[in-house]
């Protein structure tokens, strides 16, 4: 097993420095967001999608068109509005006259890396055009199933300030994201750095560091990933947890209609994995499933009414689980 672990290390640090390099491109135009970038990386290394919920202008589409750039990947944004069509997304079978028969014209979910810019704009019909796509990567137009590219990542973003004209997520969809992250404003410091590059009329530009090939290499490199039993029951229990949380000592009665999915403890493996693999390491240690615990949670934990009266947060229950559930 030592000889097995420390292969899995080598492996490991060989692609952590591939991906700090491409962290360093993103850098030379994201300023700041360090943390949301990391987070995309691990997603895409997991082989999953991001929900990302902040105010306008702080870099969202630039953040995943930069990081496709870096990737050699194709990218498309997709504008979320109230009278897209499904069809608009997947695409639709287009009669030709002069041929006499019916072709297929692909949508924008054609592409590697795509951005659903303020999804919850666009009602539910429309957003569950986006369900097959993430999960089974694969979209059916019209009886005929065509396969998609590989890597594939769905980022959405949602307005949290905005509520008017806006649909809430179908719960469904929101269970196929991996990561729900929340971007906050730049520090003052960084603001002046971005006054600068954007007034100045110096435009960054990144180069191409990886292959989709690459990315499709460490996706398969991070299932191999060594989990031991210990951190499979640390995560069990901390999704058990949110369903039954009087069974391990939590006094948070009324305040979870419905916990967690078995995704949530899929992810939570995938994703420390991958948190794992971005730090260099072959396997998996207790504090890679906690700093990615919140991201993989927090969406997946249905409050009660009143548990939003009181102003009751998932992330503060989640805190209440970690605290409480032993690490080991």
């Amino acid at each position: 097993m030592d000889s097995e672990i420390k292969n899995l290390n080598m492996k490991a640090q060989k692609y952590s420095k591939r991906l700090d390099s491409v962290l360093e491109e993103v850098r030379k135009v994201v300023v700041g967001q360090e943390d949301i970038v990391r987070k995309l990386l691990i997603s895409l290394i997991a082989d999953g999608h991001v929900l990302l919920e902040g105010v306008p202008g702080l870099a969202k589409t630039l953040m995943v068109k930069t990081l496709s750039e870096t990737i050699k990947c194709s990218f498309c944004r997709i504008q979320f509005t109230p009278d897209l069509l499904p069809a608009d997304i997947i695409g639709t079978k287009i009669y030709d006259q002069r041929k006499g028969n019916f072709y297929t014209q692909k949508g924008p979910i054609f592409n590697n890396f795509i951005l659903a810019d303020e999804i919850n704009r666009a009602p539910p019909k429309v957003q569950s055009a986006l369900l097959e796509a993430m999960q089974e990567r694969q979209v059916s137009i019209h009886g005929d199933t065509f396969k998609l590219d590989k890597p594939f990542l769905v980022l959405a973003t949602q307005n949290p300030i905005e509520t008017e004209g806006t649909y809430k997520l179908p719960e469904a969809q929101v269970d196929r994201f991996t990561f729900k992250l929340l971007i906050d404003y730049p520090r003052k410091e960084e603001e002046k750095v971005i006054i600068r590059r954007n007034t100045q009329g110096v435009i960054p530009r990144v180069k191409t560091v990886m292959a989709a090939k690459d990315v499709i290499e460490m996706q398969r490199f991070n299932q191999k990933i060594y989990a031991d039993e210990k951190i499979e029951d640390y995560v069990t229990s901390i999704v058990d947890a949110t369903r039954y949380p009087e069974d391990y000592g939590l006094e948070i009665d009324g305040m979870i209609e419905y916990g967690a999915s078995p995704r949530a403890s899929i992810w939570l493996i995938l994703a420390a994995k991958a948190h794992a693999l971005i730090n260099g390491r072959g396997y998996v240690i207790p504090e890679d499933v906690k700093s990615i615990a919140h991201d993989v949670l927090r969406h997946r934990i249905i409050l009660t009414y009143e548990a939003e009266a009181e102003e009751f947060t998932s992330d503060k229950i989640i805190d209440m689980i970690l605290s409480k559930i032993r690490a080991p």
